[in-house]
């Protein structure tokens, strides 16, 4: 029987080459893409899996005193895990993840071999114990002696090559100093991927940063660590976390209160890491927004119902094509199921061999897809197993839902009318049909509205006055040790360069993260009433350098001392006014007293995701020390010899160390990074849907006209002109579509406004955004038609009433 079904459906096919090509073709597109999504969306979601067991200490600090419900996020300090630890017996193992706070890049060096590398951690000995990762070399007590390393494999091979590191002594050179470390294991990721992008583990009791987190017992500082838990399996989570107010509160109470805050404190699953955006953690991977992912999930499904419709379409508009083959098989004693069969077994077999095809070119496509969302997905994807299940599922789900309205519409003819000419159905086609192309444009506009907004949104942003000058910029990062020492000297040589303004250093530059922050009062205040904000640490040039604007009082001067500029915000979170702040004193939680010298006009430090935030500049004096980052103001037209100049002052003052520089212009596009690549993934696949979409109308255009062949030839012999017979052919779909356009603003504008509220500074939606989209599919559907309609009207009347 079920070969029986499969022969019919091929010959079908091959008779009706046109029909199939088209079907198979917008099916294929639709398979292709949809699948590359699920693919990408399920590799997103995997992270982290294959880390059994363990949770992430996740705390939220609140303001006693907060009037206003603000709340601000934090992870936990070092001293929480190992009391977790001691106090409850749920906990099988902790460790503590500590960044290099403040260093981007670390030179690593091998003899006379050295790489640069990002992302070493501070970890504890117990790190492998918790976390599971394949061992290439050494085992997971590589980390029990101080001042030893775990590399990642890609790090080892361009350090060592061919050789075996284990036991090898390296190099780090970064901004805290040189030290040397001996090598005792190299892991990989081929177990999975993990949250924690590292290259280097070093272990915690190695001097530094990491050194300080084992003795520091501070509730309220040193929130930049992450801290997880391994969980005895058959612990009732809930249970656990139902003890955690009076441990806060046996450990940190006295402390807390003195601060002012509170804390609740729970465990976040660790698979979950990856996906929760508000959880992002200094130095601890970027993760991904489960909005974004699920938006592409329904760009996938929208294209693959795209396709489906097109199926639906053609197959219900060659309905008089298979009348009568229809009314053949009913006669000779064939059953409406055994006709619902043949006809769904047509469309599963049309699905088959579109996931045939999709497949080769989805491998072929690759790297191209891989382009637009920047990711790594590679052939290993075909050795999942739930991949092929997925597979099939595509198949089964396109072909039922492709399928199943011309299974039932073409099964429902009525013999007699069929035998006599007539031939409807008792189910109405010429609507329903209509109905799906309103549907396939109504998804169109929707997305073509999606790319006109998000592009307006993502020009906004570039062209936005951010309050400081981000223009003619350049910035450069110090990474090592040794290269701290030049930094003074180099500046005063920069300054000595034609066509440098000024340079300033600091220890960030704008659109990096702060990172410092400090809670202020007022004279007078309690500690429990002080306001925070985050600073940065510069010297007297850094406002001249980045174009702040100053609104009163006076800018910092090198002989300073204690001095600190606001910005606006910051005045309005204390409750005074810019105006009278010159002279006022702060006191921070270290009980030091600052004097404000000045009030900055507010700017963007931070992404235009987020408000501005109360913000201040902190006088960096030589007795501090230099900071890891220079902001250059430049002015040339000629960026090529300028940057020659500045590379013979670097390598003449800076011997041994790479030159790199990047501009600040490119670092503060770099925070938009996930809504540039949402612009370019829907993008793409948008003018991928609204091919399949023209495709389907391609063929609706097609069979119209050959449905009215002598139409056209009798209104071409009594005198039609070509223009008025394309007029004629194409008016209906243009209705339609104009019907979809209506239909398609209100569902735009709610989608759009959803997505734009993610942003504080916004543009607002206007009519002509709607109205670009609609004029676009207008003139695209338009020109699908005509094309058809335009062959029609030009074709010899002769030809079509020759049987008449």
């Amino acid at each position: 029987m079920i070969k029986t079904y499969i022969k019919t459906a091929w010959r079908f096919l091959l008779k009706n080459k046109t029909f199939s090509f088209i079907n198979v073709f917008g099916l294929a597109i639709g398979t292709l893409c949809c699948l590359y999504i699920l693919i990408y969306v399920k590799d997103q979601y995997s992270y982290d899996k294959h880390h059994d067991g363990v949770s992430r200490i996740y705390r939220v600090d609140r303001k006693l005193i907060t009037k206003d419900g603000v709340y601000t996020l934090a992870n936990s300090g070092g001293f929480i895990c190992p009391a977790m630890k001691r106090d409850f017996p749920e906990i099988e193992q902790y460790t503590r993840v500590v960044p290099f706070i403040g260093i981007d890049k670390h030179l690593l060096r091998y003899k006379d071999h050295s790489v640069y590398e990002t992302y070493p951690y501070y970890v504890d000995s117990t790190f492998f114990e918790v976390f599971s990762y394949h061992f290439v070399e050494g085992n997971k007590s590589s980390l029990m002696k101080p001042y030893t390393v775990v590399l990642l494999k890609p790090t080892a091979d361009k350090l060592f090559g061919h050789v075996d590191p284990v036991g090898k002594t390296i190099t780090i050179d970064n901004t805290q100093g040189i030290t040397d470390y001996t090598v005792t294991g190299v892991v990989d990721e081929s177990l999975g991927k993990s949250h924690l992008h590292a290259n280097v583990f070093v272990t915690m009791n190695s001097g530094g940063n990491g050194e300080s987190t084992m003795h520091n017992d501070s509730w309220t500082s040193n929130n930049y660590i992450s801290s997880y838990v391994k969980v005895r399996s058959n612990t009732n989570i809930a249970l656990l976390e139902n003890k955690f107010p009076a441990f806060v509160n046996r450990y940190a109470g006295k402390e807390l209160k003195e601060a002012g805050l509170g804390i609740n404190m729970y465990l976040q699953p660790i698979s979950s890491i990856h996906t929760t955006p508000q959880m992002e953690n200094p130095g601890i991977g970027i993760p991904v927004s489960p909005t974004f992912l699920a938006i592409l999930v329904l760009i996938a499904a929208l294209i693959q119902i795209i396709a489906c419709i097109n199926f639906m379409n053609l197959s219900t508009a060659r309905a008089s094509k298979r009348a009568k083959e229809v009314g053949v098989r009913k006669v000779i004693g064939a059953d409406k199921k055994d006709l619902i069969r043949q006809f769904l077994g047509e469309s599963f077999l049309i699905s088959l061999i579109s996931v045939m095809i999709a497949l080769p070119l989805l491998i072929i496509a690759l790297p191209f897809l891989n382009e637009i969302t920047q990711a790594d997905i590679n052939l290993n994807f075909l050795k999942d197993f739930r991949i092929w299940i997925m597979l099939v599922s595509l198949v089964m789900v396109t072909g039922l839902i492709a399928g199943s309205y011309p299974a039932f519409y073409l099964s429902a003819f009525r013999v007699v009318k069929v035998i006599k000419g007539n031939f409807t159905s008792e189910i109405s086609a010429s609507g329903i049909r209509r109905s799906l192309v309103v549907f396939q444009f109504v998804l169109s506009i929707v997305l073509i509205t999606g790319i006109v907004i998000i592009y307006s949104q993502l020009e906004y942003i570039k062209n936005k006055d951010l309050g400081f000058d981000k223009e003619q910029r350049l910035i450069f990062t110090f990474n090592t040790g040794e290269s701290f020492k030049y930094i003074s000297g180099f500046m005063d040589d920069l300054r000595q360069v034609a066509g440098v303004k000024e340079v300033s250093n600091s220890s960030k530059f704008l659109s990096n993260p702060a990172l410092f922050s400090n809670v202020f009062t007022l004279p007078g205040q309690r500690h429990a009433d002080a306001k925070p904000a985050s600073f940065i640490v510069s010297d007297e040039f850094f406002v001249r350098a980045n174009g702040i604007k100053l609104i009163s009082g006076r800018d910092f001067r090198p002989d300073d001392s204690a001095k600190i500029l606001v910005n606006e915000t910051f005045m309005r979170t204390i409750g005074l006014s810019a105006l009278k702040a010159p002279g006022i004193k702060l006191t921070d939680f270290n009980s030091r007293v600052w004097t404000i010298a000045g009030v900055m006009k507010d700017f963007n430090f931070g992404s235009l995701h987020k408000e501005v935030e109360p913000f201040m500049l902190w006088m960096n004096h030589k007795q501090d020390g230099l900071w890891a980052n220079l902001t250059v103001h430049t002015a040339t037209g000629n960026y090529k010899d300028l940057l020659t100049k500045i590379e013979t002052v670097w390598h003449r003052d800076i011997p041994g160390v790479p030159f790199e520089y990047t501009f600040l212009d490119e670092q503060v596009q770099k925070q938009y990074e996930s809504d540039i690549s949402m612009s370019r993934i829907i993008n793409a696949f948008t003018l991928i849907a609204i091919c399949i979409s023209c495709l389907g109308l391609f063929g609706l255009a097609a069979f119209s006209a050959e449905q009215r062949n002598k139409e056209i030839g009798i209104r071409k012999v009594l005198g039609a002109s070509v223009t008025g017979i394309v007029e004629l052919l194409s008016k209906d779909f243009l209705k339609l579509v104009l019907i979809a356009f209506l239909i398609a603003i209100p569902i735009s504008w709610w989608a759009m406004n959803k997505w734009l509220q993610g942003f504080a500074f916004r543009i607002q939606i206007s009519w002509w955004m709607f109205a670009i989209a609609g004029f676009a599919t207008v003139l695209i559907a338009l020109f699908t038609v005509s094309s058809q309609a335009i062959k029609a009207a030009l074709s010899n009347p002769v030809k079509s009433l020759r049987s008449e």
